[in-house]
């Protein structure tokens, strides 16, 4: 069943933090590094869910889904540093923040070049904004947002940006490219696939770039 990326969200929440989820083990394992050397600067986690990041890195957080934002207030870690509101309208004046994080959730908005301009424009000069998503390559395999909610599986409606897209949409809120990555599957996530009973599909997505992420400079 197709739902909106809110009704989704809604209907995930519970579940969330506990589903083995190989694309989020293996953005972790990724980005974790990238952050990890940003710390002590101030940090806006876009479209922080259950706030996965903000447990580990000091900041403040917004959502759209509530029932998303109750997870994440139950975190002792997180509490009281997130709010509800829209990545396509933040909340905060500009040139608040040093890092601007946006996992997994700009295919879940349009226009993509108008929440560009929203993240660039709370980012410092000389700040930086780092996004992950599903790679292109993944769409082209028909790979889905899809995630079971007890005897349903739900596929999240998104926007298949490529990333021709996500660097023109960049460019054109005044945002410089600094590094970007596409990490594959491998080793580290087969447990996971294993322990969902699918490890014939690791076997078809091993070495196959599962996620992109991108760094850019204001």
């Amino acid at each position: 069943m197709k739902v909106s990326p809110l009704e989704g969200h809604r209907l995930w929440a519970p579940s969330y933090d506990a589903d083995l989820n190989p694309l989020v083990a293996l953005e972790h394992r990724a980005l974790a590094p990238l952050l990890d050397a940003l710390r002590g600067q101030a940090f806006l986690d876009v479209a922080c869910g259950t706030g996965r990041w903000l447990e580990a890195t000091p900041g403040v957080g917004i959502d759209l889904c509530r029932e998303m934002l109750l997870r994440a207030q139950s975190k002792p870690e997180v509490a009281g540093r997130v709010a509800q509101a829209d990545m396509r309208r933040l909340p905060f004046r500009d040139r608040c923040t040093d890092v601007a994080l946006c996992a997994f959730s700009l295919a879940y908005v349009e226009p993509l070049e108008r929440v560009m301009v929203e993240l660039a424009r709370v980012i410092r000069p000389g700040g930086q904004l780092i996004a992950s998503d599903l790679h292109p390559e993944g769409y082209r395999r028909g790979w889905t947002r899809s995630f079971r909610s007890g005897p349903e599986v739900y596929e999240i409606e998104h926007h298949p940006y490529s990333a021709a897209e996500w660097m023109a949409a960049a460019r054109g809120a005044g945002l410089q490219l600094e590094q970007l990555l596409e990490p594959c599957f491998g080793e580290p996530e087969r447990p996971i696939f294993r322990a969902a009973g699918r490890e014939p599909a690791w076997d078809e997505v091993a070495g196959v770039p599962a996620v992109l992420i991108a760094r850019w400079r204001r």
